[in-house]
């Protein structure tokens, strides 16, 4: 009996991951010409057109979505069988990790993170990736370029490994003499003033709203920016408030900037962080390594 082509599966891998020839081609370095006569191969081997046309992009046929899991987790499996053991050298390993967060993170944990990295593995090189709206969590880790995404907001697939790295809260932040902090800070008195929605989608609503149509009051977001540190900058000279998480306030105190922080006084709900990467790399021992190590550093003091 004649075994199969290997390579074929690894394609067939890329090709359902990626859901197009040329995105598949360009992950396994090959033209899209070469993709597409593989892709025949594919289709002659299964007996399924495996990739249909709809409109300018291709969709998958029932039987590829079917075979997407077994594919993935074939693929993972061979390649742990060349795989040397579940060990890796840290002190030579030379390895650039792609990590896709937030400015806010990045701050609060970045140095910190760096620095336990390199007490084992001082030749590794950490790369922070800023978030984007106009690409899908999942796709950004599926492409492999991508090690980790930390979020409080990921929007998943249902392969994609998540770990919880900490809780926090929301408070409220405002300029030193701003006037709410003049009388107590009900919902009707936080609603008055214009606010700051941080939103790398654009969005200026969320559970802040939900909680305040309880008390029939709505805010006004009179700003939105993909970025905490330019929000709190727009605060000192303004009357804007901006709703954020409660364990950056020690590194905003450290900016000297003269701004107070409040309790919302809202019944909102506990922010989980977590990380997220693509299964590729869950049996990884570097990225295993990695993902132990940022979870140690959110579970120390920033």
């Amino acid at each position: 009996m004649q075994l199969p082509d290997m390579n074929l599966l690894v394609a067939l891998d890329a090709l359902l991951d990626e859901g197009s020839v040329v995105g598949a081609a360009q992950r396994m370095n090959l033209s899209p010409a070469a993709m597409s006569r593989t892709l025949g191969r594919i289709r002659e081997a299964l007996g399924d057109p495996i990739l249909v046309r709809a409109g300018r992009g291709l969709v998958p046929t029932p039987r590829a979505l079917a075979l997407r899991e077994q594919v993935s987790a074939l693929v993972e499996q061979a390649g742990q069988v060349f795989r040397s053991g579940d060990d890796v050298d840290l002190p030579s390993l030379e390895r650039a990790f792609n990590i896709r967060t937030n400015d806010l993170f990045i701050a609060l944990y970045g140095a910190q993170l760096l620095r336990m990295m390199h007490e084992q593995a001082p030749r590794t090189v950490l790369r922070f990736v800023p978030e984007s709206g106009g690409e899908d969590d999942d796709a950004v880790l599926r492409d492999g370029r991508t090690d980790l995404i930390i979020s409080s907001s990921i929007d998943l697939g249902p392969e994609i490994k998540v770990q919880r790295l900490f809780h926090t809260v929301y408070v409220g932040l405002a300029r030193r003499d701003h006037p709410i902090f003049d009388a107590e800070i009900t919902p009707e008195r936080f609603a008055v003033y214009p606010q700051i929605s941080v939103s790398r989608r654009g969005r200026a609503n969320g559970p802040i709203d939900a909680e305040l149509a309880n008390y029939k009051v709505q805010r006004r977001v009179a700003l939105i920016t993909p970025s905490f540190h330019s929000a709190m900058f727009s605060l000192p000279d303004s009357d804007l408030i901006l709703p954020m998480p409660a364990n950056i306030l020690n590194s905003v105190a450290k900016l000297g900037l003269p701004l107070r922080s409040f309790q919302i006084p809202l019944a909102l709900e506990r922010v989980t962080v977590m990380q997220a990467w693509h299964p590729r790399f869950h049996h990884d021992p570097a990225h295993r390594w990695l993902r132990q190590t940022l979870k140690n550093c959110c579970s120390a003091d920033p």
